[in-house]
């Protein structure tokens, strides 16, 4: 049987030595698992159930993914949120999309929960800091609370999304913000449909969201 020899994705940033010096606002202190003291709690808070191994690292719930280390802002579970917002309906249904600064492709506005906040609370400000539209007050309905298949994922550390579907009679302006280089509205009839439209455009779609999409159409299919 092969050796299993993963990659070590650390950034330099949250590597032992630089988290001595500094810690990044959005990044836990721990320089390994170990080092995190509630494990217990983070356990029972989890979205998704994960256990942890003999040395108290914790395990990815799919198991191995061939990257050590973390690229996130915790070790475990790092709970995101993802609001799916949809505009009008039939030949006309519509599908808000932002372009991600880091990847380069298209994607659902979303990002990290913040420490102490919610994950109803997250879904709402990160749309409205990605894309300029305010959700206050709309009432979404909850798709499925899922591990996500991040490229920042590793065997330690890894994304569990709240995903969320927001339903609009018509389309609002949506401008870029934080974390994004474009914002738009793209035809929605279906996942081909979408996929022929950014590909179109010159554009790729976030596989990793997928999903999540495919989730939001079969709900609208019912």
């Amino acid at each position: 049987m092969s050796e299993y020899t993963p990659v070590n994705i650390t950034p330099r940033e949250l590597r032992p030595s630089a988290l001595a010096h500094h810690v990044p606002g959005w990044a836990e202190a721990a320089p390994t698992p170990v080092d995190v003291q509630d494990w217990d709690q983070r356990q029972a808070a989890a979205l998704v159930p994960f256990e942890l191994d003999d040395r108290g690292w914790p395990m990815h719930p799919h198991g191995r993914t061939g990257r050590t280390g973390r690229n996130l802002g915790k070790w475990g579970e790092n709970q995101a949120a993802d609001p799916i917002v949809v505009a009008s309906t039939g030949a006309q249904r519509r599908v808000l999309l932002i372009t991600r600064d880091d990847i380069h492709m298209e994607a659902i506005p979303g990002g990290m929960v913040d420490p102490g906040e919610t994950a109803p609370a997250a879904l709402v400000r990160e749309l409205r800091e990605e894309t300029g539209v305010d959700l206050v007050g709309h009432r979404p309905v909850i798709l499925g609370r899922d591990l996500v298949d991040d490229w920042r994922n590793s065997d330690h550390a890894w994304v569990v999304s709240t995903s969320a579907l927001y339903l609009l009679p018509a389309t609002v302006t949506a401008v870029a913000g934080t974390d994004a280089l474009d914002a738009t509205w793209w035809p929605f009839g279906s996942l081909d449909q979408l996929d022929a439209a950014i590909t179109a455009a010159g554009r790729t779609l976030y596989a990793a969201h997928r999903p999540l999409l495919h989730r939001a159409l079969d709900h609208l299919a019912k």
